[in-house]
């Protein structure tokens, strides 16, 4: 087999008569390596290595692999030895590379700080995109957050530089735009510290979201563990055709799984509809498929994935992929421990929620179930873009609609905002007129970031606590967690959707049947949404937007102030002492949804990131008190008033009470955002006890010291009641597979005890005992 070796560059090609930024440049070499940003030649990824893991692997199975079986395995620090058991083993893996977002990165490179090493191991990104509010506009918005946040891009500007880390800019742009335009390629194994990596499985790459401290393991050079995933296989036929797009296809695939339906495995799409969906197109499918509780998605690697390739200055790669795409598809044959089953030519537009991603309907049907469900009809804002649907093939097909409404006369009857997904996306959409022609039908294009997908969004319109719809093509509608107004009923959908119900103001309006009426009374039809999957002429790059780290950045100072109220120095958490957890209060008893929004909520609270201390001021302070049905209200059992969750466990912290939180199914879905299990460690938390845990956050708690387990009889949940104290014993013989056991002390007097299941494994054991998993790392330095 060929090979080549693409080493680590970052040039300025000539492409055409117009320079470009690459990342990736090429020269032949007797490996074939594939080398990205500023890749060292000892740690690129090794295809010939992953090729040889793979048979490896086949041989001792003795059975066809399924693409993301070949990824993953292909990446295990020994494929000899390892055990794998799909479901069950966790496998010590080692991932290519590294991305972090800038809300998250700051607790991880705090924590790789804290570790003592000089420099990180593997490539890694910091992105700028989440500290961007939205308020009027693109440029007037990123200045703002260059003001304000100007301390926290220091301190990620100049640690990156330190140790080792790309450093992407505000306005650069979505972490998942940017790692699919320049770092995701067929076969990569990426972990990225948002749940929205699995995006660049649409390039045919295993990219998972990870909490900050898996992340700093990593870039420490330490194996990596994941719990061997299964594989549901969703096969789809046919092909993709007028108002239907790829966004439809997750959108249907949540209704049918719901929430947690894929936890603990990866969806591999396959089949013969595959090729009738852009590369960015499959981004969008796998992005979402974070709402369905997958570890990631992934496509097999095809036409579409060249192309892309191509287009994104990294011929060298698609020729590569080319020869190795043995490696980089499903064998024939493989076994699925679940399959799906998507006709694209039968499949209908939907749009899901409110208030969960996983509430599907066809378009066709929303009126009716809004007006029977009581659901506002008035559109009031429509939004596109955001790291699901900002592409260049999304944007060409929302301008197409709006380009036939401005024909006739027409604009949007409501508010519409654009979100382009990075500066090349923003650069090239304005050049070919793309955006002309949306903010021309009334829409505000916003900085290249996450905005209001993430809180980030200065809304006026409404009032808190008045009902209203908007319509997004985000991927996560959770209560509040657009615009902070609980009454707010979000719904997810396609852009091209979000469009059309922008431009006719109204949620029952189907343009595959509905007229809209012009200014002269000219009744007519939206004709489906068209637009190029890729730019005739090259991509635009737009403001170079990238820092690349030095070769030696040790004299490189970071400054934390500790008198800041952005950043802080972290301690190390408190050792295990030895003993049983005797006599825990019972924190709060969460009833119902209870994601990482919930736990530790965003929007204005992004801010204190960075700040242990300060962020903990929000713990649980969504979450409904069973007791009462309340938000961040719960009684002090110390004082007997009622008070907020954060205040009432910073008063049992300092009393040297211990306490614990008791929860529902799927506890802790949503975002990666690790701070979701530092708050509770920091403010005296010492078990989470809950029907089901989310997979991310669940690896979260146990790296922070934390004890995540699970109701052995999900009915005993009842059986606890808020002004109960709970032990916990067995710890001393604490073993995976072995359950521990719940002591229940009532306030009348009686007890009884209830089993608690755990996944912990000897290593993860360790954590526990240590006090964290850096407190564990630090140690076997």
């Amino acid at each position: 087999m060929a090979s080549y070796c693409l080493t680590v560059s970052r040039l300025r090609l000539a492409l055409g008569t117009r320079a470009r930024r690459l990342h990736v440049s090429a020269t032949f070499s007797a490996k074939a390596k594939v080398a990205m940003s500023h890749f060292e030649p000892d740690s690129s990824v090794n295809y010939e290595k992953m090729h040889e893991n793979i048979n490896i692997v086949r041989r001792r199975l003795g059975r066809p692999l399924t693409l993301s079986e070949k990824v993953v395995y292909g990446h295990l620090d020994d494929p000899v030895g390892q055990e794998i058991d799909r479901g069950r083993t966790y496998l010590r893996l080692r991932p290519d590379r590294v991305a972090m977002q800038d809300a998250t990165a700051q607790m991880a490179m705090l924590q790789f700080i804290s570790s003592g090493l000089p420099k990180v191991a593997v490539p890694s990104t910091i992105h700028c995109d989440h500290l961007i509010e939205a308020q009027i506009g693109g440029a007037q918005d990123l200045q703002r957050a260059k003001d304000v946040n100007e301390e926290v891009y220091n301190f990620l500007a100049t640690a990156g530089a330190k140790y080792g880390v790309g450093f992407w800019k505000p306005g650069s742009g979505i972490i998942h735009q940017i790692i699919l335009e320049n770092y995701a390629y067929p076969g990569v194994l990426l972990i990225g510290t948002d749940s929205h990596t699995p995006n660049g499985g649409g390039l045919g790459g295993i990219c998972i979201g990870v909490g900050g401290a898996d992340a700093v393991d990593v870039m420490a050079g330490i194996p990596w563990e994941l719990k061997c995933p299964n594989v549901i296989g969703v096969k789809l036929t046919g092909t993709l055709s007028g108002w239907t797009s790829p966004k439809d296809v997750i959108l249907k695939v949540a209704g049918i799984l719901t929430v947690k339906g894929g936890t603990g495995a990866i969806v591999e799409y396959h089949g013969p509809g595959v090729d009738s969906i852009s590369c960015t197109g499959m981004a969008t499918i796998c992005n979402m498929g974070a709402e369905i509780g997958a570890t990631t998605s992934v496509f097999p690697f095809n036409h579409r994935m060249k192309t892309y390739l191509d287009k994104t200055g990294r011929g060298d790669i698609a020729s590569l992929s080319e020869q190795f795409k043995e490696d980089l598809v499903p064998d024939s044959g493989c076994e699925y421990d679940q399959v799906i089953e998507i006709n694209l030519s039968e499949l209908k537009p939907h749009i899901n929620g409110p208030f969960t991603p996983d509430l599907a309907h066809p378009v066709s049907d929303i009126g009716a179930v809004a007006k029977k469900s009581g659901w506002p009809l008035e559109v009031k804002v429509g939004l596109i873009g955001s790291c699901t649907n900002s592409s260049y093939e999304d944007m060409g097909r929302a301008a197409s609609l709006a380009k036939q409404a401005l024909d006739k006369g027409l604009k949007c009857k409501a508010q519409f905002t654009v979100t382009p997904g990075s500066e090349q996306i923003r650069a090239t959409i304005e050049r070919d007129g793309y955006a002309k022609i949306l903010s021309d039908v009334g829409g505000i294009v916003l900085a290249n970031a996450c905005g209001p997908c993430i809180g980030q969004w200065d809304r006026k319109d409404v009032k808190k606590g008045e009902k209203n719809t908007i319509v997004t093509s985000f991927n996560r509608n959770f209560t509040a967690r657009n615009d902070a107004n609980p009454a707010t009923h979000a719904f997810v959908t396609s852009p091209e959707i979000v469009t059309a119900l922008a431009i006719a103001g109204t949620l029952d309006f189907n343009p595959e049947t509905d007229y809209l009426t012009a200014p002269n009374g000219e009744k007519f039809k939206l004709e489906p949404p068209t637009g190029d999957e890729l730019p005739s002429r090259d991509f635009d790059p737009g403001q170079d937007t990238y820092q690349h780290p030095p070769a030696e950045g040790g004299a490189v100072k970071v400054n934390v102030n500790p008198s800041s109220n952005r950043l802080q120095l972290l301690e190390p958490f408190d050792k295990w002492n030895g003993k049983d957890l005797e006599d825990m209060r019972i924190l709060i008893k969460v009833k119902g949804k209870c994601t990482t929004d919930h736990i530790s909520a965003a929007g204005p609270w992004l801010k204190f990131r960075g700040h242990l201390d300060n962020i903990s001021n929000n713990l649980l302070i969504g979450a409904v008190n069973i007791e009462n049905d309340a938000v961040n209200k719960i009684k002090n059992q110390l004082t007997g008033d009622y008070e907020g969750v954060p205040d009432v466990a910073r008063q049992y912290k300092a009393s040297g009470e211990n306490w614990v939180v008791v929860g529902d199914e799927n506890y802790g879905e949503g975002s990666s955002r690790e701070h979701a299990a530092l708050e509770p460690r920091h403010l005296g938390g010492r078990a989470i006890i809950v029907k089901s845990f989310a997979r991310i956050h669940e690896t979260n708690l146990k790296k922070q010291g934390l004890l995540p387990l699970t109701f052995s009889n999900p009915q005993d949940y009842d059986r606890i009641r808020p002004d109960d104290k709970i032990s916990i014993a067995g710890l001393k013989s604490f073993a995976p597979g072995k359950p521990l056991t719940a002591v229940i002390k009532h306030s009348d007097g009686s007890q009884e005890s209830i089993s608690l299941n755990h996944t912990f494994n000897e290593t993860q054991i360790e954590w526990f005992q240590a006090g964290s998993a850096l407190n564990r790392m630090k140690a076997l330095q």
